[in-house]
């Protein structure tokens, strides 16, 4: 029951609102390159916990993005978030960049992979989290980043179990995080149910808990989801809504 992913228990980023022209000189991020659906999770700083969630579309005949719903809100790590060590391009001098245990959300651009939860469900694919389902965050561990079974990795494995993490895990989706043990680079990134509006996360994206179900339907068919400060929105040009777009949206 291994899967690679991967918040602690794993998108392209930004968006042009409707009627605006992307003009960018580079590709954008491969994540981003042809996605149709975006998740876009932005925060005032790098060290906010208090963020907000944005859901756009787009299509092969208009690659326009076309806000769906106004800003939702939504939190990310309780000490905010860090560039990706896949992303830390992006960064600029003085930002932090994200390594295990730090309690930061992964700045970056990822795809949204398999809905989870201790809540069974019908969609294909799903997950289904029991007693011994763990996500290893032991860089020791070939299992590094993944979610597997206890029995499989033997109890020396640290690990957390999943089961044990409510109300947060009861629904979820996995985020496709990229793994670099060497650079403890982060390890099972989420996005989860919150355990309250206040509480920030140990670096997933958490939501109220019928937005957490919501979004399992939006990724059903692929979305991506990009973490990013608003501040940054403008560093990947056209791929992006500029910072000033981005202020007038909120």
């Amino acid at each position: 029951m291994t899967m690679h992913s991967l918040c602690a228990p794993a998108i392209a980023a930004a968006a042009i609102l409707a009627g605006a022209v992307p003009v960018s000189a580079q590709p954008c991020p491969a994540p981003l390159d042809g996605a149709r659906r975006l998740v876009l999770v932005t925060a005032d700083g790098m060290n906010a916990t208090a963020a907000r969630m944005e859901l756009f579309e787009r299509t092969a005949e208009d690659p326009a993005w076309r806000a769906l719903a106004p800003p939702e809100p939504a939190l990310i790590g309780k000490a905010g978030m860090g560039w990706s060590h896949f992303f830390r391009h992006l960064g600029r001098r003085g930002e932090p960049i994200k390594v295990d245990g730090d309690k930061r959300a992964p700045a970056g651009i990822y795809t949204i992979g398999r809905s989870f939860g201790t809540v069974p469900s019908r969609r294909p694919g799903h997950l289904h989290v029991t007693t011994d389902t763990i996500c290893v965050d032991d860089p020791r561990s070939p299992a590094y980043n993944t979610i597997t079974s206890r029995k499989l990795v033997g109890p020396a494995v640290h690990a957390e179990n999943m089961s044990r993490a409510l109300p947060m895990y009861r629904r979820g989706l996995v985020v496709n995080y990229p793994t670099d043990a060497k650079a403890r680079a982060g390890s099972c990134i989420f996005i989860h149910v919150w355990r309250s509006p206040t509480v920030g996360t140990a670096g997933c994206v958490s939501l109220p808990e019928p937005r957490v179900e919501a979004l399992q339907d939006f990724a059903a068919d692929g979305a991506v989801l990009a973490i990013l400060p608003r501040a940054a929105l403008d560093r990947l040009g056209g791929c992006l809504p500029d910072a000033a777009t981005a202020q007038r949206r909120h």
